[in-house]
């Protein structure tokens, strides 16, 4: 379909020509923006290619483009996640709930007009709810920056324009949850509770933190997700991963994953809780501006062997359910997060972390980032409305 609102014309992603203009445009409307890091274009065209992104073997995407006499000023996916609409209403997603994500617009006219016909391809589609943004799973980059405006993301968050939250709240969009991180300066010791708590930890006998081997890696990362699946399973807009989405993310995340920043914490024999810590791979990156010809791939490849990095980010952890209400979890967090600590200024000079996302109900996680005396710097919004 395509939808015309005065020189406006917006039209699916069609073409191989279509879908490169959709990944471009990224790049032309955010180059003056300081904070932003630009992807690199191939994984940014991978992520929006069905056959190459496993979500699209659980979801249907209409990729759109915005037009004004003949020229690309704005792009939207809407998107509905098959697994999510499964998940219960009470956890976010659930029945009748679509998306729409990866929003790109020269204005707000624009903007409207996109997020209008993503509004409407959901209706067509039986949905009667909107979450956004989520670009394009809830895994990948979700919400809209709220807050932290004035410095880049970490690896793998998101960084939008100011402007879009005020676009997307004029439409009638309410937040439905936000999403925080947390920094805090990891030269500096740990108070001294902390400390004590992780102290009576290493006396346990009944508990072992290790680093996952990287020699079989494949198996770690199945453990890793298995955990997450429990651990997580209760949470507002978790969905699980699929086998292929866990073989792509272990494909991804392999050449920065240091065996010394992963920690699996075992109680009585058992694996039951584990921390992902990454090397900031966006501070490599950014200067490349997408590209890895014709020398960004030595640069990349030379990092990827040394990294030496000034943040690391703890994407995930997670403690099975059976402990989450015990002290034992927060005693294995800070064990891992202590632990972590110490490799990450020892053998890769780091300086500063970063921890997150998570969400602003999430007490135990919330209070663990504050018991460490971090401060949240970034804050992502996710909004829904009524269709």
């Amino acid at each position: 379909m395509i939808v015309a609102e005065q020189d406006l014309f917006i039209t699916p992603v069609v073409t191989k020509a279509d879908r490169a203009a959709f990944v471009d445009l990224a790049y032309r409307l955010n180059a003056g923006d300081p904070a932003w890091v630009p992807p690199l274009r191939m994984e940014a065209l991978e992520l929006v290619t069905p056959g190459k992104n496993p979500f699209f073997d659980h979801a249907d995407v209409e990729l759109m483009l915005a037009r004004r006499q003949g020229r690309v000023v704005g792009r939207i996916s809407a998107h509905i996640d098959h697994l999510a609409i499964g998940q219960p209403p009470q956890q976010g997603m659930g029945p009748g709930t679509g998306n729409w994500g990866l929003l790109e617009a020269e204005d707000e006219g624009v903007a409207r007009a996109l997020i209008s016909r993503a509004e409407q391809w959901l209706r067509q589609q039986g949905m009667t709810r909107v979450l956004a943004p989520l670009s394009m799973s809830v895994w990948e980059e979700p919400g809209q920056l709220t807050k932290g405006f004035d410095h880049s993301p970490t690896v793998m968050m998101g960084h939008q324009p100011e402007r879009y939250q005020h676009y997307i709240e004029a439409l009638g969009y309410t937040p439905a949850k936000v999403l925080k991180t947390y920094e805090l300066d990891i030269t500096q010791d740990f108070p001294p509770l902390i400390q004590r708590i992780v102290q009576s930890g290493e006396k346990n006998a009944k508990i072992r933190i290790r680093n996952v081997d990287k020699s079989r890696f494949d198996q770690e990362a199945a453990l890793i997700l298995h955990i997450l699946n429990d651990a997580w399973s209760d949470n507002w807009g978790f969905v699980p991963f699929t086998d292929r989405e866990i073989a792509y993310a272990g494909k991804k995340f392999k050449p920065i994953v240091r065996e010394d920043l992963i920690m699996v914490a075992e109680y009585e024999g058992q694996p039951v809780a584990f921390m992902m810590t990454l090397p900031d791979l966006n501070e490599a990156i950014k200067p490349l501006n997408g590209k890895l010809l014709p020398f960004g791939w030595a640069k990349l490849l030379a990092w990827l062997r040394k990294p030496r990095v000034r943040t690391m980010r703890v994407p995930l952890m997670g403690v099975v359910k059976q402990y989450q209400s015990s002290r034992l979890a927060s005693q294995l967090a800070f064990m891992m997060i202590e632990y972590i600590r110490r490799n990450a200024i020892s053998r890769y000079g780091a300086t500063r972390g970063e921890i997150g996302w998570i969400l602003d109900d999430n007490q135990g996680m919330n209070a663990i980032a504050q018991a460490i005396e971090s401060h949240v710097n970034r804050e992502y919004t996710i909004y829904e409305k009524a269709l």
